[in-house]
């Protein structure tokens, strides 16, 4: 077996104490920064992060190590590449990022360095006059010529694109024209939290683009649970809120009078009865004129018909000689 210098061993125990300490952990490209940045930089990130760097074979060896203690850290095994670090962050993924993001700025190319992005060359004119750095800029693609004074770039001309190397040529005549191609600071290659890696494209977008996501898949859930009837603490007012208006729907359909019902079924009644009455050709002007009248109409009715004549029996005529016919068998 190979023996392993001590510190060595040392540094790759830091950095397992480092990943295991934290939440959060990225893989931070270095490349280009020079050393009072990087410490500026440190002491930005002080109180939230610690930054480890060291040869790639013992950072890949640290993320192993600690994967026993942190399943599936050592994913972040393939983006260690070039000149980088380790940073382990109480900082959630995104806001990590956006801090590492915040340190990075605008630099020139080297010969041989790769172009992040598409270099392009703008239409208009450039800093310089008339003379031989005319020729220069033809070589190298530009169609440039003379106009009032000044050399000009007929147009937006592409020099390098994405990934291509840059030449010594262009290197050197990019800061002439005001380019600035590289962007020197710290750059989270990748980051993992929370058992998930999340890569570069995943954590580089706008700011307050994955709160206004997120805010949308929480109403979202929300609607789905109340919907289904899933109590949960975010439920039980919507839920309870739902069976109440339900219930009150309910009594009001089958005229079930409460406290909360009745007002509501007396004017269900009141419209009803007066669809009815205009349905039959009656308004409610008429209706309520009528219900007015109909008393008074009655009594006068009354007053005004002749009074019906009772006639009274005839008294019948009694002849003396009955009268004495009806005295004599009295006292007979």
């Amino acid at each position: 077996m190979a023996h392993v210098a001590s510190w060595k061993k040392d540094v790759v125990s830091e950095i397992v104490a480092d990943i295991t300490s934290y939440p959060v952990t990225a893989v931070v490209s270095m490349e280009g920064i020079a050393a009072p940045q990087l410490q500026s930089m440190r002491a930005g990130l002080r109180g939230h992060a610690k930054v480890r760097m060291a040869k790639n074979k013992l950072l890949k060896l640290a993320l192993t190590e600690a994967a026993e203690k942190v399943p599936g850290v050592d994913q972040l095994a393939d983006a260690v590449d070039g000149q980088c670090a380790i940073v382990a962050t109480d900082l959630n993924p995104f806001k990590l990022f956006n801090k590492l993001k915040a340190t990075q700025t605008p630099s020139a190319a080297k010969a041989g360095q790769i172009a992040p992005e598409d270099i392009v060359v703008p239409e208009g004119p450039t800093p310089f006059g008339p003379g031989p750095i005319i020729g220069e800029l033809q070589k190298l693609g530009l169609p440039a010529q003379i106009m009032a004074g000044k050399i000009v770039i007929k147009k937006n001309t592409t020099v390098v694109k994405k990934g291509e190397p840059i030449s010594a040529d262009l290197a050197a005549m990019l800061p002439k024209l005001e380019i600035l191609p590289m962007v020197v600071g710290m750059d989270a290659r990748a980051v993992f939290g929370d058992g998930i890696v999340y890569s570069r494209e995943v954590l580089d977008v706008p700011d307050g683009y994955y709160q206004s996501m997120l805010a949308t898949a929480a109403y979202n859930a929300l609607a789905l649970a109340v919907d289904i009837v899933y109590p949960a603490k975010e439920t039980m007012v919507p839920l309870v809120t739902k069976a109440y208006r339900s219930a009150y729907a309910l009594s009001l359909e089958a005229a079930i009078p409460t406290s909360e019902t009745i007002g509501a079924l007396f004017a269900k009644a009141d419209s009803q009865m007066l669809a009815l009455a205009s349905a039959s050709g009656y308004t409610s002007d008429a209706i309520a004129g009528k219900l007015a009248a109909a008393p008074v109409a009655s009594t006068s009715a009354a007053e005004s018909a002749p009074a019906e004549k009772v006639e009274e029996p005839e008294e019948e005529e009694v002849s003396e000689e009955d009268a004495a016919a009806g005295l004599s068998a009295l006292f007979g």
